[in-house]
């Protein structure tokens, strides 16, 4: 049995949607990072058959198919056996944790293991179909941390990474999720949103703005470990990628509970505050667990939140973790 526990992704926003619109080369792009909490734990064992059971099962025996195909077209093995998968736990779907490429790709390398293949992460990405905007949760599985991608050039294939930097282990995460909150865009509603974009001349004047602040902001305030500065860039970056596309989501925010939210904590004297990709995912970037369990609780009150709805959590620095039956 193999058996594998990878982590969410907060994604901060895009550099630049629009393939071929401005004058820079590449397209996408983006900056992200990898939290512990919640996480994925999944394990696979070979079986007769293929089957899956746990939440998601049907989109994870999807994922495992599709990755045996291409491997067996690839490798040139004319069969590879059957497994049974199961799914423990796992980062809810659709709400800006990046459920589908943690899956996805938990599922390759469990089952490139097992096969004895050997696989790099964009490999597994590109068997399984992941990876075809953003690289980020690709290179946060394969590494953790606080990531920059620099997008999509000429060459296909996974978007490089062109900056990776420890968060700082005693800095903490506040993630909310409003129950009954519709899902972020994925899909279909997600391609024909970017597609939409196009009449947005907003996105066409953010990307050097948000350039800068991943050079000048972000990335120097991590490795200075000042926190004010960070998560005033963060909060600064989210935004205005939120108004770039405000036409396909409806604001700033995917809608006025999000905005709430993230007014609220802003008012709390907490600078990095927004929304993870298409949300409902709400993060909040706080100097220590102290600061972190408060505004947990303040927003529990506040907004008449259930606990379950709110968390802390540190940031995660390493890749996803794989373990045979056999090793202690």
């Amino acid at each position: 049995m193999i058996q594998i526990q990878a982590y969410s992704r907060l994604h901060f926003g895009f550099l630049n949607p629009l393939a071929g619109k401005m004058s820079a080369s590449r397209c996408f792009g983006g900056v992200g990072m990898m939290i512990a909490q919640p996480d994925l734990s999944l394990s696979v064992e070979p079986d007769s058959v293929w089957s899956a059971e746990g939440p998601l099962a049907e989109r994870a025996l999807i994922f495992a198919q599709r990755f045996a195909a291409a491997s067996s077209r690839e490798e040139q093995i004319a069969v590879l056996p059957p497994h049974r998968l199961r799914i423990e736990r796992i980062m809810p779907a659709h709400a800006g944790l990046g459920s589908g490429s943690q899956l996805g790709l938990s599922v390759a390398r469990a089952l490139a293991a097992s096969w004895g293949l050997s696989c790099d992460v964009a490999t597994l990405a590109r068997r399984v179909g992941r990876g075809l905007r953003s690289a980020l949760g690709a290179h946060g599985f394969e590494q953790g941390g606080f990531l920059v991608e620099s997008g999509k050039g000429a060459v296909e294939g996974l978007a490089p990474l062109v900056a990776r930097q420890p968060f700082p282990e005693t800095w903490r995460l506040v993630v909310a999720l409003p129950p009954h909150h519709a899902e972020g865009l994925h899909g279909g509603g997600e391609v024909e949103a970017f597609a939409r974009l196009t009449t947005n001349p907003a996105v066409f004047e953010a990307t050097e703005t948000l350039c800068r602040l991943v050079l000048l902001g972000l990335l120097p305030a991590l490795v200075e470990r000042d926190v004010d500065a960070f998560g005033e860039a963060l909060h600064e970056f989210n935004a205005r990628v939120g108004e770039a596309f405000a036409p396909v989501q409806g604001g700033v925010y995917a809608s006025p509970r999000i905005a709430e939210l993230v007014e609220f904590i802003r008012a709390q004297n907490i600078r990095g505050v927004g929304q993870s990709s298409w949300g409902p995912a709400v993060f909040a970037v706080s100097a220590d667990a102290e600061h972190a369990e408060h505004l947990a609780a303040q927003l529990c009150r506040h907004f008449n939140l259930p606990p379950s709805a709110v968390w802390t959590t540190p940031a995660c620095n390493h890749g996803a973790t794989l373990k045979k039956e056999n090793e202690p």
